[in-house]
């Protein structure tokens, strides 16, 4: 594996692994949105862990998809409350949010891809869903909203490493309507004294991650015995965090005054090209492939962010938070995880 430049130092239940002693959330009341998702069900397991009494909201599917908190569904007393709705419904918000200490607003319609295809569904999701949930916070007086943000908003990077005052670009209409709500949230701080925080995390991964990202498309070709690894672009670079890093990262942040009304990075610090990183997947799969180029999967030329690479010194100094998950044993757990979990994914077949 090799990376494009120097290191800035700036499932089952997933082990968590806190940056610093961790606050203590007992008898706090805190809703997480988008919370049957990736990086949602792992906050979730994280606030369970400390203490929290935690309101779950998550989309309603009336074909009764379990998803990754099924397991809390056993216990109707537990620590988890299951609330399923939708961000567009403006009253069922505000419901969610009446009595919570802390709110989590994760729900995003996500993909870069389908945005293409239906760049409105996205305005409608991600911005409109954020000024409901801003307004709900507002009415309910919250101690604090975390707005959830992704490094897409930056675009190619102009300079590195991306610090949060970077230009903002909005490379496809998934980072337009991201932008758009981290606007929104930051907007009612400064009109209202809303007490938020936007996390802006670079690439998460880790086991749960859909196929749409990367790794796990990576990984699920080669746990189902491809001999070659099918791919968009090789050249951009990313920069990775592990999934329990980044849910430590949310926690410490809602904790932080510093932060309010501001952004903060989420990163390692560090960049690998998609190539690199396919040849350290197979490493650490155990498995012998060949990377090759797949025309699908390439992304219109003036949409490909070719460059991120966070600077993280607003998390490391103002919230007390690093990544402590390396490259190397992040990729090892997904690939087990994914192995482990094949049957959830299609890997002859690309995911938008």
């Amino acid at each position: 594996m090799t990376t494009h430049a120097p290191t800035h130092t700036s499932t089952p239940t997933l082990a968590l692994t806190p940056a610093r002693t961790p606050a203590d959330w007992s008898g706090r009341t805190v809703l997480v949105t988008g919370a049957e998702g990736f990086i949602g069900s792992t906050l979730v397991d994280l606030l369970v862990a400390r203490g929290a009494k935690v309101r779950a909201f998550v989309h309603y599917k009336p074909y009764a998809e379990k998803g990754h908190l099924a397991r809390y569904l056993a216990d109707p007393g537990g620590p988890v409350d299951m609330w399923a709705g939708d961000v567009r419904d403006a009253g069922r918000v505000s419901d969610a949010v009446a009595g919570c200490d802390t709110v989590f607003h994760l729900a995003a319609l996500i993909g870069i891809p389908y945005s293409y295809a239906s760049p409105g569904a996205y305005v409608q999701t991600n911005v409109t869903g954020t000024e409901n949930m801003a307004e709900a916070c507002r009415r309910h007086g919250v101690r604090r909203l975390v707005h959830t943000s992704t490094s897409e908003v930056y675009g190619t990077a102009l300079t590195a490493p991306i610090s949060e005052g970077h230009p903002l670009q909005p490379q496809s209409p998934y980072s337009a309507s991201k932008i758009g709500a981290d606007m929104m949230a930051l907007s009612f701080h400064h009109a209202f004294e809303l007490p938020v925080t936007v996390v802006r995390p670079f690439n998460t991964y880790g086991p749960r991650q859909s196929a749409r990202a990367v790794i796990p498309t990576i990984l699920a070709q080669l746990h189902a015995g491809a001999r070659e690894v099918r791919l968009g672009s090789l050249t951009p670079t990313r920069d990775f965090t592990y999934v329990t890093d980044t849910a430590a990262g949310f926690l410490a942040v809602a904790e932080c005054d510093r932060a309010l009304g501001e952004v903060v990075n989420l990163g390692s610090g560090e960049e690998i090209s998609i190539g690199d990183l396919a040849r350290a997947l197979i490493t650490a799969s155990g498995r012998d492939a060949e990377v090759v180029v797949d025309p699908a999967r390439l992304r219109p030329a003036g949409s490909e962010v070719q460059r991120l690479l966070s600077d993280n010194t607003r998390a490391r100094d103002w919230a007390g938070w690093k990544p402590e998950v390396s490259l190397q044993e992040g990729l090892t757990r997904t690939s087990e995880w994914i192995a482990a979990h094949l049957h959830l994914f299609a890997p002859d077949r690309y995911q938008v």
